[in-house]
């Protein structure tokens, strides 16, 4: 059957369309590929102008510019005004900071993690800040875990975990209060929605030197954490010991408190606070 001009109109468009997205995705892979390419020349050459990073990107001299234009808004680049050659700028080393902090307590936390759990017989995990949540980057079993649960790699929540209690506690004012301006979620009958509350145990959490929560994410479940803090003094992340409620009942509870506090500040001394 013969196509009418109508329908054949209609096909064409949509494959102007299709064609159009696909090429937009396309160009912004490569302008992100490109904005890469230009941080590694950098690296490589410690500074450069427009006219060399251009023949290098094998682009012209305006897409460099652009794309220098960019990098430079968001930090990642600086230009020296005498020269006009670019360098790279105070945001590489905010992002390198954030990522050699992991990576140095992922090192530094492997022993700790393991003698602390080996010890007193729970799970060990040590946590990081990730925006609105705590991030769990090491953990170590002990001989009493009789569970599989992985919590390697998990956000959790920061009002109803011992480890998220920590990281907001020691947050500056101004963070602290937008992240308890957000809606907290219930997860059971014993996590704190109230914001008065919450800033009230988060008080408590810094006069004592360490969080606790009880059945407040998962029933059953209890916590102990205690902050781990860089070489200025900034808490960077939070070691916690959890298990379950019957073995973290409140007889034990100040003794696991005070080996995990001490295991928070073998971290942080070995994260060179102290010194």
């Amino acid at each position: 059957m013969a196509r009418t001009d109508k329908q054949s109109g209609g096909d064409a468009g949509r494959a102007a369309r299709q064609g159009g997205s696909g090429r937009g995705a396309a160009s912004a892979v490569q302008s992100v590929d490109r904005a890469v390419s230009v941080l590694e020349i950098l690296a490589r050459h410690g500074e450069a102008g427009v006219t060399e990073i251009a023949e290098q990107l094998g682009v012209h001299k305006s897409t460099a510019f652009r794309l220098l234009g960019v990098l430079e808004n968001r930090g990642l680049v600086a230009q020296a005004k005498d020269r006009g050659k670019y360098y790279l700028g105070a945001g590489i080393l905010r992002l390198a900071g954030a990522a050699a902090v992991r990576l140095d307590i992922s090192q530094e936390g492997v022993q700790v993690c393991r003698e602390l759990a080996d010890e007193l017989g729970e799970t060990v995990n040590i946590a990081v800040l990730d925006d609105d949540a705590a991030v769990n980057i090491m953990q170590a079993r002990g001989t009493a875990s009789v569970t599989a649960q992985n919590w390697l790699g998990r956000r959790t929540p920061l009002h109803a975990t011992s480890s998220g209690k920590v990281l907001l506690a020691h947050l500056p004012p101004t963070l602290r209060e937008g992240l308890l301006a957000r809606p907290l979620h219930r997860f059971t009958e014993r996590t704190v929605t109230g914001t008065a509350v919450l800033r009230g145990e988060l008080e408590t959490v810094v006069e004592r030197g360490y969080g606790v929560t009880v059945e407040e994410l998962e029933l059953g479940l209890a916590a102990v954490a205690a902050p781990v803090r860089a070489h200025d003094g900034e808490v960077i992340a939070a070691i916690s010991v959890s298990g379950p409620v019957y073995r973290l009942n409140a007889d034990r509870l100040p003794e696991v408190a005070e080996r995990t506090v001490a295991a928070g500040a073998e971290l942080s001394r070995r994260m060179g606070y102290g010194f």
